[in-house]
């Protein structure tokens, strides 16, 4: 999906930014007057005016009578609610999503800190509002969920802006490869091989994996998954690795686990799943073929949500911290604003999947 342009005194906006981040104009220099501006981006004068008053109002620029605009030093830009912190993750209501914000939310009230919340989707225009909306608030610290991370960060200047204006962030699920902050992740790709050992020590030998691969932890727990088949000497055939968007998480994972399981020949024995809300899913399919989970098909989930044992069948799945993830954040987020320590001065943490054995897998002969 074509993401909209950006209006044009965004696109001003965000490479003026750019150049304060490159630090071709320091702190104190003066501006190209709002002329020389318009005639190098061919803009019109009222177009750059704009731009220069909204980073004028958040305190990138300064205004001196009759002199010019002069770039701000980040002492200088306006003061910040130190009580404010913003999370911002793919979706809110859905899924694991709530347990996180609550996590997060007990520990900041426990601080006497409030929250600011937003999500992006799963969109990076969205993201991109977002942090447009975040930056234009008086806050203290912010901590972000990345959008399609395995799909690049288009949104850097808005990452580079929270540097420059030395408001601590930190990264949940996983972060921008080329971003310097604390992350707080599971080791996905441990949890796609325990998945997938599981299953080969039940004695499977035709296991298909389905795996979302425009976020690194879908990525990662494909890695594993495949790793497990290298480590087991075990045969991974290729039309048994699906992987998918986020646009087509509804059609293409069902669609395929259909094609599968009408081959009664090749039929695999196990699904492996990204997530509990796809192993759901995929439920539907066997039974739309009349086999069941686990006697003919055994099926696994990940991050062990509230869908793991919402059916009758209950699932075998990964563990996700959620809840402790969303309070280890706020933390470690409010130790470094309490202590003014730089992002690039905590590592995170990383937690182990544990395997929760349910009913969805059983042993084969």
């Amino acid at each position: 999906m074509k993401e909209k342009p950006l209006p044009k005194y965004l696109q001003l906006k965000q490479e003026i930014l750019s150049w304060l981040h490159a630090g071709k104009l320091k702190p104190n220099d003066q501006m190209p007057s709002e002329n020389e501006i318009a005639e190098q981006f061919l803009m019109s004068r009222q177009t750059v005016r704009q731009t220069f008053g909204e980073l004028e109002k958040e305190g990138w620029l300064y205004r001196l009578q009759g002199k010019g605009t002069f770039v701000s030093t980040p002492q200088t830009q306006k003061s910040r609610d130190v009580q404010t912190i913003g999370i911002l993750t793919t979706y809110i209501s859905d899924y694991i999503f709530p347990h996180i914000v609550r996590g997060a939310e007990a520990a900041l009230r426990a601080r006497g800190y409030r929250l600011l919340l937003s999500s992006t989707d799963n969109d990076k225009a969205k993201e991109r509002e977002s942090l447009d909306m975040m930056l234009s608030q008086p806050l203290s610290g912010l901590i972000i969920e990345p959008t399609k991370s395995a799909e690049g960060n288009p949104n850097l200047s808005y990452y580079l802006s929270l540097d420059y204006q030395h408001i601590p962030y930190l990264m949940i699920n996983e972060r921008y490869p080329e971003m310097n902050c604390p992350s707080l992740v599971v080791d996905d790709e441990e949890g796609g091989f325990k998945a997938a050992q599981h299953l080969i020590e039940l004695g499977h030998r035709r296991l298909a994996g389905f795996f979302k691969t425009d976020d690194l932890q879908g990525v990662n727990r494909l890695k594993g998954f495949i790793r497990a088949h290298q480590h087991y000497q075990i045969p991974l055939q290729p039309e048994f690795v699906v992987h998918y968007s986020t646009e087509e998480k509804r059609e293409k994972p069902y669609s395929s686990a259909l094609a599968m399981l009408e081959n009664e020949e090749v039929r695999p024995t196990a699904f492996v799943c990204y997530n509990d809300e796809l192993a759901i899913h995929l439920l539907e399919a066997v039974r739309t073929t009349g086999l069941q989970v686990p006697q003919d098909i055994s099926l696994i989930g990940f991050d062990d949500s509230t869908l793991a044992t919402a059916t009758e069948v209950k699932l075998t799945s990964l563990s996700h911290p959620k809840t402790e993830l969303g309070s280890d954040a706020a933390s470690i987020l409010l130790d470094m604003i309490e202590n003014k320590r730089a992002n690039g001065n905590e590592t995170g943490k990383v937690y182990k999947p544990e395997l929760i054995i349910r009913e969805s897998t059983i042993r084969i002969h």
